[in-house]
């Protein structure tokens, strides 16, 4: 299986089409209705710490990133520690450089408009689906584009459901096994994207640095220790590969 980063120079050329949104938006619809549960319990978290409605809406929806809002409202007081606060939002967020890194060789031949409107809508989930929808022939880059949109508008309408309604939280989407369909979904799709032995040890690494970084490093440090060491091993393999075939 071919990965956007692996992707040869005689493949398709990139496109970026309304059909290919539709596809994303469609084939992201069955894990929608999590999003959006979870979107609602940020919302009831954000009006318990004391955010307007409104104003969890519009973190929601100029943020875009779930786990760290949920880290920010761990910090919400007054006055806001900023430099914490900072500093979680990098931490928590950090793994994004990777997964944009990872999706270059796939977007590169389109307008930077094109490209950069798509990177708005990027999130773990539609990240994990259009690659695996690369790996098996899709060329449109509207399909992480239209994955990603379907996940925004789960979460910030979910996000006003819960701020205005409320009446769960995060201890019922785990009493309901709900918080179980995101480690399910990446735990398939990361087996499809698997290419073989050559994947087993920088996979590996990255398990191992990413437990040790959870013991030894501030709080959500540990997504980005797990990618870049993981990366590092497999750059060094792949290099390592390549001396040996030359």
């Amino acid at each position: 299986m071919t990965s956007p980063a692996e992707q040869p120079a005689h493949a398709p050329a990139t496109t970026f089409t309304p059909a290919g949104i539709a596809r994303g938006f469609r084939e992201m619809m069955p894990i929608a209705i999590s999003i959006f549960v979870f979107a609602a319990a940020f919302g009831l978290t954000a009006r318990n710490v004391g955010l307007d409605p409104w104003l969890a809406w519009l973190m929601s929806a100029t943020v875009f990133a779930g786990a760290a809002q949920f880290a920010v409202l761990d910090l919400w007081q007054t006055p806001v520690p900023w430099v914490p606060l900072l500093l979680a939002t990098f931490a928590v967020n950090a793994r994004h450089l990777l997964l944009g890194a990872s999706l270059y060789s796939w977007c590169r031949g389109l307008p930077p408009w094109k490209r950069y409107v798509a990177m708005t809508m990027l999130s773990d989930t539609n990240w994990a689906l259009s690659v695996a929808a690369h790996g098996k022939g899709e060329r449109d880059f509207g399909h992480m584009f239209g994955g990603g949109l379907l996940l925004w508008v789960s979460w910030t309408s979910g996000t006003i459901v819960g701020a205005a309604v409320g009446g769960f939280t995060l201890a019922d989407i785990q009493r309901y096994g709900l918080d179980m369909v995101f480690v399910v979904f990446f735990a398939c799709t990361l087996l499809g994207l698997r290419r073989g032995r050559i994947d087993d040890l920088p996979w590996l690494v990255a398990g191992i640095a990413s437990i040790a970084a959870v013991w030894w490093l501030p709080p959500n440090w540990h997504v980005l220790a797990g990618g870049l060491a993981g990366g590092v091993a497999g750059l060094i393999q792949h290099e390592r590969r390549r001396g040996a075939a030359s």
